[in-house]
């Protein structure tokens, strides 16, 4: 038997995970992401388990350390975004109302409770999140674009503008009492919003901020 042979055979007698399996590491990472947003990345994992609804083993068992925790939350947030940017650039036909749609959508997401978690030990060249933060970037640079070609947005901003205000909206001060602030996220996205429609009422200071510019460590 060749090599190739013994390999696809190797395969097809790997184990696939379990349904019950897969469910519980989802309800993890849901669990841990929406702890995360309330009390920040150094919540105890023995709380993210019992709200996730396993037995703390079953948490260990799929992260058996929280760093490798804080990669699933991360990449998640980042494949759930870049899926609302593909949904609303496919189905608004208003390039305006798509990346509208858009913005209020990531808030939802709670993208800005990312920041704290990419400090420390975080691996932030892993091929993983590469991969991800790559079809995110296009994915808004592309509900921008549209929106710019169309005469919809002014020309004067660009997607690491957007990026940051929805970071500095979205992003919760550790604590079960600021959770009140929520109300407000949608309301102050909207008034982002109306100041990035075109006509400009009126002119930026500086440059526009690429996805570039905010990678950049001086």
């Amino acid at each position: 038997m060749s090599p190739a042979t013994d390999a696809a055979t190797s395969l097809r007698r790997a184990p696939r995970p379990r349904a019950d399996a897969l469910r519980n590491r989802e309800r993890i990472v849901a669990a841990a992401r929406e702890m995360f947003v309330e009390l920040g990345p150094d919540v105890p994992l023995d709380e993210i388990a019992r709200r996730a609804g396993v037995g703390n083993a079953t948490l260990y068992r799929n992260f058996p350390e929280r760093t490798a925790l804080v990669h699933e939350v991360v990449l998640s947030v980042m494949r759930r975004t870049t899926e609302r940017a593909e949904a609303a650039a496919a189905t608004e036909p208003d390039t305006f109302a798509a990346l509208s749609r858009f913005t209020h959508e990531a808030a939802d997401e709670r993208i800005g409770a990312l920041c704290p978690m990419l400090s420390g030990t975080f691996d932030h060249d892993h091929p993983d999140l590469l991969a991800e933060r790559d079809r995110l970037e296009q994915a808004v640079r592309g509900l921008i674009d549209r929106a710019q070609a169309a005469g919809r947005v002014r020309t004067d901003i660009a997607v690491g503008d957007l990026m940051v205000a929805l970071s500095q909206l979205t992003r919760p001060l550790p604590g079960t009492g600021c959770l009140d602030f929520d109300r407000f996220i949608h309301r102050h996205l909207q008034l982002l919003l109306d100041g990035l429609e075109a006509p400009a009422r009126s002119g930026l200071p500086g440059t526009a901020v690429t996805l570039e510019d905010l990678r950049h460590r001086p």
